[in-house]
C-alpha cells in the first residue's frame, strides 16, 4: 500500500448485502478508474447529481459510522470498512456503484472485501502516489477522548487503547499495528461490537435496523453471544484500528505518520483530519518515501468535493 504507483482493479467487482444501520438490501460495483480519479461513490438509484468525492470534507455525520454527502444532499453512509480495505488493499482509484444510501455491513468487518479485491488484482496506473507525510507533532482532544500525530519514516502505524470499564469481558486492550506489515488478517477481520444492554438505546436513535449476530459481535457480562466467540483476542480494539484506517483513507492520499489513540472514534477522526490538513506547516506532500530531501509543500485542496453525473 506504500508502494510508488497509483492503482486501480483489473476488473470490476461485485457485492450485495444488507445495511447495518438502514438495514436496506443494496448491491455495490467496485469499477476501476483513471489515475487521481481518487475514491467516488455513484449513488446509481439517483439519476442526477449522484456522486460523492471520498473526502474529509465530504463528511456529514460521524456518529456510529461515517457519512459522507455531496452538496445536494446525497449521501452514502457506513464507508469506513469499504475504505479500510482499499487502504489496506493498496487501491487509490475507483467508482464505488451503489444503489442505495449505506454500504452493506457484510460480516461486520472488511474481509469480504479484501478477499475479493486481493483475488481479482490490481492494475497500476502509470502516475505515482502522492503520500501526507507528518513532520511535526499534532494533537487533538474531545472530551474523553485523544489522538496525536507523530512523523514516521515510510509508513502508518496506529497504537490505539480502548477501554470499557463497564464490561468485564472487553475492559481495557491496546495494540500496536505498522500498516507496513503485510500481515494485516486480525485488523481486516475484525467484527464491528455492541454491548447487549446498549442495543435498544442504538436502536432508538434509528440505527442499527439491520444489525444481527451475523454481523455483529454482541457481549454480554463476560460472554460473547456469537456461537463462534472471538477471531482474535484483540478483536474490540482491532476494529478500532480498521475504522481509523478507513477515516484516514479519506484524507485522499494516505498518510505517513505514527499515530496514538485513546477511546477514539469517527468523529474524533475526522476532527483530527481537518485539524492536521488545515495548516501547511504539519505536512509535506511526496511522491518519494525514501529521499525526503526533495519534499515539495503542497496543500491538499480544501474545498467541499462534490462530483456530479
Amino acid at each position: 500500500m506504500f508502494e510508488s504507483k497509483q492503482k486501480t482493479l483489473k476488473k470490476i467487482v461485485n457485492f450485495a448485502g444488507t445495511g447495518l444501520h438502514l438495514g436496506k438490501k443494496v448491491s455495490i460495483n467496485l469499477k476501476p478508474a483513471e489515475a487521481d480519479t481518487g475514491i467516488i461513490f455513484k449513488r446509481t438509484d439517483i439519476k442526477n447529481n449522484n456522486e460523492i468525492k471520498a473526502n474529509y470534507n465530504n463528511v456529514s455525520s460521524a456518529k456510529l459510522c461515517t457519512k459522507i454527502e455531496n452538496d445536494h444532499g446525497v449521501s452514502v453512509s457506513t464507508i469506513e470498512h469499504l475504505m479500510a480495505a482499499l487502504y489496506i488493499c493498496g487501491v487509490d482509484n475507483l467508482i464505488v456503484q451503489i444503489d442505495g444510501a449505506e454500504v452493506p455491513i457484510m460480516d461486520g468487518s472488511s474481509i469480504e472485501f479484501v478477499e475479493k479485491i486481493k483475488k481479482t488484482g490490481l492494475k497500476t496506473l502509470d502516475k505515482n502516489r502522492k503520500f501526507i507525510k507528518i513532520i511535526k507533532k499534532i494533537d487533538l482532544k474531545l472530551q474523553d477522548k485523544s489522538i496525536f500525530i507523530e512523523p514516521s519514516a515510510d509508513s502508518l502505524k496506529v497504537a490505539f487503547t480502548l477501554s470499557y470499564e463497564n464490561s468485564p469481558l472487553i475492559k481495557s486492550q491496546t495494540n500496536c499495528v505498522d500498516f507496513k506489515n503485510k500481515n494485516l488478517e486480525n485488523i481486516y477481520s475484525a467484527r464491528t461490537f455492541c454491548l447487549y444492554e446498549d442495543i435498544e438505546k442504538v436502536k432508538s436513535l434509528g440505527l442499527a435496523k439491520g444489525g444481527n449476530l451475523d454481523n455483529a459481535v454482541v457481549v454480554k457480562g463476560d460472554k460473547v453471544l456469537n456461537e463462534t466467540g472471538l477471531r482474535s483476542k484483540n478483536e474490540f480494539v482491532n476494529h478500532k484500528i480498521l475504522d481509523l484506517a478507513g477515516d484516514f483513507m479519506l484524507a485522499g492520499m494516505r498518510i505517513i505518520g505514527s499515530v496514538s489513540c485513546m477511546h477514539g472514534g469517527h468523529l474524533l477522526t475526522n476532527e483530527f483530519l481537518k485539524k492536521i490538513l488545515s495548516n501547511k506547516d504539519n505536512f509535506v506532500i511526496t511522491e518519494n518515501l525514501e529521499n525526503i530531501s526533495n519534499l515539495k509543500k503542497i496543500t491538499p485542496n480544501q474545498k467541499r468535493i462534490a462530483v456530479n453525473a
